[in-house]
């Protein structure tokens, strides 16, 4: 059992203006997707103009924050945030669904693939390949801030967090970090160096929402559910409940991509 290590969630204090350890995960892991991608059009000899994936990017990113916010307000707490409306905006009070924030990378692909002429899916599966890196730092930063914790456990990796009562929990954000951050992206880098898979055109899309939806689904048996919804049907939570459609959606289309080639 281990205590939770006095972390302060503000990295940088310029008085006035102070950068959360959140808002740097964000940033990291924005500009390392960022980089990733040049590296993959170059190395994969993919002809796209650098010009495009920064516009896809900064699309993506806007996506990201407004979908993730709407997001966390239409799946997680409507009732609150419909009776307080301008609570919608305060976004540095917390508050981003993934699922929210996926939707939103998808309009963001789309839009960008029309205004660009480049396939759907083959930003697509760009993407796919450097999400799992936000995704890392993401929950590392969830840890640092002490929230979404784990479930109650007497395990000796449990850890007491500062709003988590009495009693050791689970420290879930870095399980998620290590499954759908670390391990997915090797997993999408492996696939991707597999010549097979990466032609196959989308593939890697269908598998990131497999592998994702799959780490997520089992890591919330460990996560501490929102207090405000706590199990829903069948005892499962908000955010598997979420995950299972990408879990069916992601094996059918690995089989669909897998075995015709598909361009959209």
């Amino acid at each position: 059992m281990f205590q939770f290590p006095d972390i302060n969630p503000i990295a940088i204090d310029f008085g006035l203006i102070k950068v959360s350890w959140y808002a740097l995960a964000y940033i990291t892991g924005i500009l390392l997707s960022w980089y990733f991608i040049l590296k993959i059009i170059k190395i994969k000899k993919i002809q796209i103009e650098n010009k495009v994936i920064n516009d896809l990017i900064s699309n993506c990113m806007i996506g990201i924050i407004l979908g993730g916010r709407l997001g966390y307000v239409i799946f997680y707490n409507p009732e609150y945030y419909f009776d307080n409306l301008i609570e919608i905006f305060k976004i540095w009070n917390g508050g981003m669904s993934f699922h929210g924030g996926l939707i939103g990378v998808i309009l963001a692909i789309i839009y960008s693939s029309k205004t660009s002429n480049i396939p759907i899916i083959l930003f697509s599966d760009l993407i796919s390949v450097v999400t799992p890196i936000g995704l890392f730092f993401g929950r590392i930063a969830n840890f640092i801030n002490g929230e979404l914790f784990g479930r109650v456990t007497n395990h000796y990796f449990g850890i007491i967090f500062p709003n988590g009562g009495k009693l050791p929990r689970h420290p879930s954000q870095l399980y998620e970090a290590f499954f759908e951050g670390f391990v997915l992206f090797f997993i999408m880098i492996f696939l991707m160096n597999k010549s097979k898979f990466f032609e196959k055109k989308g593939f890697l899309t269908a598998s990131f929402l497999f592998f994702y939806g799959t780490f997520r689904f089992f890591i919330e048996y460990l996560r501490e559910p929102d207090r405000h919804i706590g199990l829903v049907y069948f005892d499962f939570s908000m955010g598997q409940i979420l995950s299972l459609p990408m879990i069916f959606s992601g094996l059918y289309f690995m089989i669909i991509f897998y075995n015709k080639k598909i361009d959209i």
